[in-house]
């Protein structure tokens, strides 16, 4: 958004479309009171006046008060604070004198970030303010996506201030909010069958549920083929399910098997020499859960996997404590694996080689329960057999398991997620 802003050149009236989208955002959500504007000296302070003075036009009682002369006894006495201090360009910790005022609102709404949150990141910068309204403008910043500075913003407004989406060609963008319009679901023809719609192998171990979660999963997103390998004897319980107990070898010889799931319920004593395997083979490999923990502290052991997906716990196990922020470090990952990283959490992100990146909103709290890792990991499974590209795959695989989750509502089990992703993958 800083060359944005250089690029378009038209600061003033920029300025003034900014203000009155805060103003009229303001006017359509509260009822007339008494507003204080905390203005800082940038142009997040510049769009602050001028939605104050647009509220005043309309008969709203409005204080301007600049950073550096208000006093928490002016902002206490506020019933609502436009928090025109710093927005999204923030850049190290507020001051703790900022951090008082802005403690001492009782209401704020947040002119394109809350101060105190960087807007690249996510991160709080000493104190942020808990906001009920943020706007912002022509695009979202990762830090409206990214917690903690995601709790902080309460309900986001993107508005239109006149940028041309034309001047997002000369900086070419590597980070969007995953949603479909960056992604195709595989198309069937006519004359498929199974056999051309993506074969998928599933391994099994010490715990078959998780793995019989990730086969549920892969055979509702469109596998025509899905097995669980097994090397004790499992009779499935679901009717279509095809269990195989041959010797991996002997599967891995068979070169329509191309996508393999290695992980959930494997357990760590197997998941290294089949992961190892697989990758010797030249396999597409989804890793996930064993197949992460025995990688401990040796990312070098998953070159070769086409996706992993940890949670921050594995995560950090594997590549060591967040060295910055969130995205660079799933970013580093891709780099050091040479695979789609997904980094799972409530913001989870999708990381690509590349340095492409999607940062993925749409997930509901319910979701955090057991299995519904092994379902995400099935469904991603399914779309890389049926010839997604792989980076596209993991980010469609990932919003529809939210959309599932959605649609499955709270309350919702693992089982439930391959149940309802039919209904969100063709709505």
């Amino acid at each position: 958004m800083t060359q944005v802003d250089r690029l378009a050149n038209n600061e003033p009236a920029l300025m003034a479309a900014a203000g009155r989208a805060v103003a009229r955002a303001v006017i359509r959500r509260y009822v007339p009171c008494r507003v204080v504007v905390l203005a800082g000296p940038g142009n997040n302070g510049g769009d602050g006046k001028v939605a104050a003075a647009y509220l005043s036009t309309q008969g709203w009682p409005v204080n301007i008060l600049p950073v550096a002369s208000a006093t928490t006894e002016d902002i206490a006495k506020a019933d609502l604070v436009i928090d025109a201090a710093f927005g999204a360009g923030l850049s190290r910790d507020i001051a703790p004198s900022v951090a008082d005022l802005l403690r001492a609102a009782r209401r704020v709404v947040a002119v394109d970030m809350p101060s105190g949150v960087d807007g690249a990141t996510g991160a709080v910068r000493g104190y942020a303010p808990q906001a009920e309204l943020t706007i912002t403008f022509f695009r979202l910043k990762p830090g409206h996506l990214l917690y903690p500075g995601r709790a902080h913003c309460g309900e986001i407004l993107l508005r239109d201030i006149g940028l041309p989406d034309t001047l997002l060609q000369h900086i070419r963008p590597q980070i969007w909010v995953n949603n479909p319009h960056l992604w195709s679901l595989p198309a069937r023809a006519a004359t498929s069958h199974k056999y051309t719609n993506g074969d998928v192998t599933v391994l099994s171990g010490t715990m078959p549920g998780a793995a019989r979660l990730a086969c549920a999963a892969a055979r509702r997103a469109g596998a025509g083929m899905v097995t669980l390998h097994s090397e004790t004897p499992l009779i499935p319980s679901e009717a279509g399910l095809i269990v195989r107990n041959d010797s991996l070898e002997t599967l891995i010889a068979d070169e329509r098997r191309t996508v393999w799931v290695c992980g959930p319920g494997l357990g760590v004593t197997q998941a290294g020499a089949k992961l190892a395997a697989l990758i010797t083979a030249g396999k597409t490999i989804i890793a996930d859960a064993d197949a992460l923990t025995v990688c401990t502290a040796t990312p070098e052991k998953l070159r070769g996997t086409a996706v992993i997906t940890p949670h921050m716990g594995e995560f950090t196990r594997i590549f060591g404590p967040l060295d910055g922020d969130k995205l660079t470090a799933a970013r580093a990952a891709a780099r050091t694996t040479g695979a789609v990283t997904i980094l799972k959490g409530p913001d989870t992100i999708i990381a690509a080689p590349d340095g492409r990146v999607t940062i993925n909103d749409n997930a509901p709290p319910w979701l955090a329960t057991g299995g519904t890792g092994d379902v995400l990991t099935g469904i991603i499974a399914a779309l890389i057999a049926q010839k997604m590209p792989v980076f596209e795959a993991c980010c469609a695989g990932v919003w529809l398991h939210g959309q599932a989750a959605i649609k499955a509502g709270p309350g919702m089990i693992a089982e439930d997620l391959a149940t309802a992703l039919p209904a969100v993958m063709f709505e």
